[in-house]
């Protein structure tokens, strides 16, 4: 497979197998071992690197990015984050005047995280770096490097010209092209932004022989912002669709910011989330309380369903061979939408329990209900006979309470390393708890501490 894109400011083409990470070809074939591999997933960001398309540059991790994805666009590496001459780049002159480096071995993921921040104008540093591991510093000294730079101008050798490339058979550039393709190759693998699909690669070292890139299909990335909806392309980065939510559902919108990492965040997509059928993914809760509708192709034809209904067993969903997801549409209000995650770490870290809440009061009563939970059960579900036991009935903590005991009559949780099965009961429990008192202006900041 050829593919055609910049390093460091150079124009490359380079024939490799499609599962070939970014990662491995810079350490094994262009000897550029700055970067490097420590968790081979996309958890701990010694990997990052700089990878601009037409959308500007972005921080991804290398290890699960295929070089597929890479065709028409460019990528630095620390190597090619200082100048042609050997100037440092502001983040890396900072990060030495304020020992942000120790051992140094996650410092060149560190400086390529910074220095994609520094060109998108970004402060918010500790989301930029969350997706970072740094076992020496402490961090402090980083976050001051941050800042020290923030300031600086962008050096103009960062500013890279995009190649010309043709379109690809393995990466369609319309959607016709890629319906009728994988119509005809239905046992082939989509990749979407790979953060799970990579890992199929790194950790479960299989064989995928027949892929398909999604990443060029311009048209399943749009989002679209409606009077009354939103429609989301499946191909939409879990970035874009923090931002495109931000507004009309920040409950949701500061979920999304705990879903990995920065890095992981401008790779993942929204389809590929939905499609893959994890019960324990974050948006489907969101978007079963949120009542969405899913859209599915396959070849010429089309279908939509209630997203609810897309998932019905473990590893088994009602899409067809051969059938893609095309795009998810949700309301523009739902202003009582509450999302939860609850996981052992507050940043980048899998779900032991994600609920989603959506109740209607009229009148002091209960008018109507949606709650769905990701960890719960063998897919992301509805608690239908805890909707049951709330609508009808007021809206007091006596009611919230005796609709508990319901959630046994809807989930039989496991216990596994995230989370016992009791506490996962207690878990939804009390969610349903903290979402009457936030209704009732009692907000639960789980970052707070008090004495």
């Amino acid at each position: 497979m050829e593919v055609s894109f910049v390093l460091n400011g150079d124009a490359v083409t380079v024939t490799a197998p499609s599962t070939y990470t970014l990662l491995d070809w810079l350490r094994e074939d262009r000897k550029l071992c700055a970067t490097k591999e420590g968790c081979n997933e996309g958890d701990c960001g010694a990997c990052t690197v700089m990878v601009s398309d037409a959308d500007g540059p972005k921080a991804l991790n290398a290890c699960i990015l295929f070089l597929p994805q890479l065709h028409g666009k460019s990528v630095r590496t620390v190597e090619g984050i200082s100048g042609p001459d050997g100037s440092l780049h502001p983040v890396q002159e900072a990060m030495i005047t304020h020992h942000g480096s120790q051992c140094g071995f996650c410092t060149p993921g560190i400086v390529a995280s910074m220095t994609v921040a520094h060109m998108q104008g970004r402060t918010d540093h500790d989301d930029v770096l969350a997706g970072n591991l740094c076992r020496c510093t402490g961090y402090a000294p980083i976050i001051k490097a941050a800042d020290a730079a923030a300031a600086a101008p962008v050096p103009a050798w960062l500013h890279d010209p995009l190649p010309e490339v043709s379109a690809t058979p393995f990466a369609p550039e319309t959607l016709d092209a890629l319906a009728q393709w994988y119509a005809a190759h239905p046992d082939a693998t989509l990749v979407a932004g790979a953060t799970d699909v990579g890992l199929w690669v790194t950790k479960q070292l299989r064989d995928l022989p027949d892929m398909a890139f999604l990443n060029r299909c311009e048209e399943l990335r749009k989002i679209t912002v409606a009077a009354d909806h939103i429609h989301i392309g499946a191909m939409a980065t879990m970035a874009d669709v923090l931002a495109a939510v931000q507004t009309a559902h920040p409950s949701y919108a500061a979920m999304i910011r705990r879903y990995g990492s920065e890095q992981v965040r401008n790779a993942a997509t929204i389809g590929g989330n939905i499609a893959n059928g994890s019960p324990i993914g974050d948006n489907p809760p969101a978007l079963i309380a949120l009542d969405a509708t899913l859209h599915l192709r396959h070849g010429s034809k089309t279908r939509d369903l209630p997203i609810a209904d897309f998932f019905l067993d473990y590893g088994k969903q009602d899409r067809a061979a051969g059938e893609l997801v095309t795009g998810v549409t949700i309301p523009k209000a739902a202003p009582a939408l509450r999302c939860y995650k609850i996981s052992k770490r507050f940043d980048q870290d899998i779900s032991a329990v994600c609920g989603c809440f959506n109740i209607a009061i009229k009148d002091g009563d209960i008018a109507a209900a949606r709650i769905a939970f990701g960890g719960m059960a063998g897919i992301p579900k509805r608690a239908s006979a805890v909707e049951a036991a709330l609508i009808g009935q007021p809206w007091t903590q006596t009611v919230i309470d005796a609709a508990c005991a319901s959630f046994a009559d809807d989930f039989t949780p496991l216990s596994d390393m995230r989370a016992s099965a009791s506490y996962r009961m207690d878990i939804a429990q009390n969610l349903l708890r903290r979402y009457f008192a936030a209704l009732n202006g009692i907000e639960t900041n789980v970052l707070a501490v008090s004495s």
